[in-house]
Formats: C-alpha cells, structure tokens, sequence
C-alpha cells in the first residue's frame, strides 16, 4: 500500500533505535555492506571495483565500501526522518528504487539482505529492543523498493 501505517509511539522508538547505529554511520555502513559480501559473495559483482577484494580486512580499509556503506546509511537516515511523511518517504525511496532496477540492475533480494545485517548489527551492539523497534521500518522500505521494481518491470 503506500501509506504507510506507523504510529506515533513506533516513529519515536524507531527514530531512536536507529539514532544508536547511524551515530556511527560509516563504520556501522562498512560492517553492513563487509558482512554482505562476505556472507554473500556474489552480491559483490553488483560492485566491480570490490571484485577483487577477499578478506574482509581489505574491504574494511577500502574508501569506495565505506563511502557506499555510508551512502547507504545516509538514504536510510532520510527515511527515517519522514516515517510520519509517506509522501516524503516514498520521494526518497521510489527515485532510489527505480536507479537500482534500471541503471544497476540490483537484485532487489539483496535489500533484503542488507536490512537483516541491519537488524542483527542493531541486536548485537544494542539488544532485542532496539532491533524490534526497527523491524517494521525495514519491512516498509523492502516492501516500497520491491514495488518499485515490480513497476519497472522486474
């Protein structure tokens, strides 16, 4: 649907679990997006210049995993900020959405993906709470980005 049903209570408990891992955005990112292509490796052939990248250490150190992985963070940040906004939300999402299925061909499985390491980054430094508070929120954006790719044909 693309409203987006959040209560008040959910946005604030969302707003602030999110708050704890965004506060480090770029190393939190490059954990994220480390663990995704160690655990997945083929979701590094989206990225050809991480291709020849192996250890995870490597990936750590590179400049062009922690700009994405902050890059990453930065867009989830502005979705956070307009849960209580499904037009603003979905102005970030939607354009987001559309350059993955187009331009980059991204499988929309790896968003997925990317918000579950989310979820278990959040439960490992910060506890269950704060991983539940912020379960709905990825649930919404894999569900908006998926029908994204569904409109644009996928």
């Amino acid at each position: 649907s693309p409203t987006m049903s959040f209560s008040e209570a959910e946005v604030q408990s969302a707003r602030g679990a999110w708050e704890k891992i965004y506060v480090d955005a770029e190393d939190n990112g490059t954990a994220v997006l480390v663990r995704m292509f160690t655990e997945h490796p083929d979701t590094k052939s989206y990225f050809t210049h991480f291709k020849g990248m192996d250890s995870a250490e490597e990936m750590k150190q590179s400049d062009q995993v922690r700009g994405h992985g902050k890059r990453v963070f930065t867009a989830i940040n502005d979705m956070v900020q307009h849960l209580d906004n499904s037009e603003a939300f979905l102005g970030i999402v939607n354009p987001l959405g559309k350059k993955h299925a187009t331009q980059l061909k991204v499988d929309p499985k790896n968003f997925r993906i990317i918000c579950d390491i989310i979820l278990q980054l959040m439960e490992e430094k910060f506890g269950g709470d704060c991983k539940a508070s912020f379960e709905k929120v990825t649930n919404e954006i894999c569900t908006h980005l998926n029908n994204v790719y569904k409109e644009a044909g996928w």
